[in-house]
């Protein structure tokens, strides 16, 4: 009939992924549990719930944003495997059990998050369902263990074997949690992202299960003074992680405004360096390069192009790609020499230098800018999906010799997972 208005079904809202949705539910079983069994039969050592309580609740607080290898919030981590942990209170036995351990971190937690999350610093479901979870794993493993055998039956050097013995598999549950709620958000492989979070333990991670593991027997003899006295240590060492990400991010921006020089000279499109070293670290991490090493790819893609500076008349549209080997040769050692002169790492200029190269010979960061360079250009001339598998299809007919296979199947799975799409133009 005229007039008449057509509704249209709305979309349905996204479904999480079954690994985050169990995840989730896993730990919002365990709190609900843990917090009725709390309510039901009280707090044990009020002073130790509330002095552990301030400590994750301040270490929430100071926490960063960071990616999943990395622990956000170490005081806060510290705090909740100590108390976890904790046997003895100054000489005395601690009565605490795991449902009042999971009750404390969670409430701590909360506080801790509240103004993170006003602030717009991102959602922390992800990181309350990684803390309740490794806390409650850590809680499960060693307060029945102790209460069984008492103060007495762990008493010289058994008790701090015991915390020895169940920090690896801690560490390995945490790393397991991270890489499983990383994977469902982004849908990278698991064995890379579980790979990445058991190196990036070996920094900050371990300072921050050995503090909380040297917490518990230090609270056991000391009381609970011990906690601000191994808290600074750690306070120091997160500040000084600060510092040198804010140092790398002036460092990168420094990087990206050398690498506009081409963009601005009129050589390149505007956004082609951006956009080839989003790809370029995209496949990095597909292919399982370490933080190092996808640093120096940053770096490098951002700058592939800088040695078109040298050139008197400018490649059409900076394509490289289609010109004579010897002439990408001749523009690549042109870049290399610029990039030494700006002072970078020498590993960024050796990239940069052999992107030329027979693929063959080339560093794996030189095969990842070339194959991702190529399909930038490609794409360019036909955006959208259907060139995005044109380029692809190219990439794959392409000799050996001039692009690497692992790296081209690489960058079709990290296009598959973005819908073969590119960054936007600009």
């Amino acid at each position: 009939m005229p007039g008449r208005r057509v509704s249209h079904p709305r979309p349905a809202p996204p479904r999480l992924p079954l690994v985050l949705l169990a995840a989730r539910t896993a730990a919002g079983l365990l709190a609900v549990c843990c917090l009725g069994l709390t309510l039901r039969d009280g707090l044990a050592e009020p002073s130790a719930a509330l002095a552990y309580g301030v400590l994750v609740a301040v270490g929430e607080l100071s926490r960063w944003s960071g990616g999943d290898e990395r622990e956000p919030a170490p005081l806060g981590a510290a705090g909740a495997l100590s108390y976890a942990l904790l046997g003895q209170i100054a000489g005395r036995p601690a009565h605490h059990g795991v449902a009042q351990v999971v009750t404390v971190v969670l409430a701590a937690a909360l506080a801790g998050c509240v103004p993170q999350v006003a602030r717009g610093r991102g959602s922390a479901a992800d990181h309350l369902t990684r803390r309740l979870l490794t806390v409650g794993f850590a809680a499960l493993c060693f307060q029945p263990v102790y209460q069984e055998a008492g103060p007495h039956g762990w008493s010289g050097p058994a008790y701090p074997l015991l915390l020895v013995a169940l920090l690896v598999p801690t560490t390995l549950c945490d790393a397991l949690l991270a890489a499983a709620l990383a994977h469902s958000r982004t849908r990278r492989p698991f064995g890379a992202l579980l790979h990445e979070g058991l190196r990036a333990r070996l920094g900050i991670g371990s300072a921050v299960f050995a503090t909380g593991a040297v917490m518990s027997p230090a609270v056991a003899v000391a009381g609970l003074w011990a906690l601000p006295a191994l808290s600074l240590p750690l306070l120091l060492t997160q500040l000084s992680h600060r510092r040198c990400a804010a140092a790398r991010t002036t460092h990168r921006q420094t990087v990206a405004s050398l690498a506009r020089a081409t963009e601005i000279a009129g050589y390149t499109p505007p956004g082609h360096a951006r956009r080839v070293a989003e790809l370029s670290r995209a496949v990095g991490r597909e292919l399982g390069l370490s933080g190092a090493e996808l640093t120096v790819l940053e770096y490098a893609a951002l700058m592939h192009d800088i040695g078109q500076l040298g050139l008197v008349d400018p490649v059409p549209a900076g394509a490289t790609a289609v010109l004579p080997a010897e002439e990408q040769r001749r523009i690549a050692l042109l870049g290399g020499a610029v990039v030494r002169q700006t002072g970078v790492d020498a590993e960024v200029a050796v990239v940069v230098e052999r992107q030329a190269d027979p693929c063959p010979e080339q560093p794996v960061g030189a095969r990842i800018i070339r194959a991702v360079n190529a399909f930038e250009e490609m794409t360019r001339q036909q955006p959208g999906p259907a060139g995005a598998l044109r380029a692809l299809e190219r990439l794959r007919l392409a000799r050996a010799r001039d692009y690497a296979p692992e790296v081209v199947e690489s960058l079709a799975r990290v296009l598959q997972r973005d819908g073969l799409t590119l960054p936007a133009t600009g």
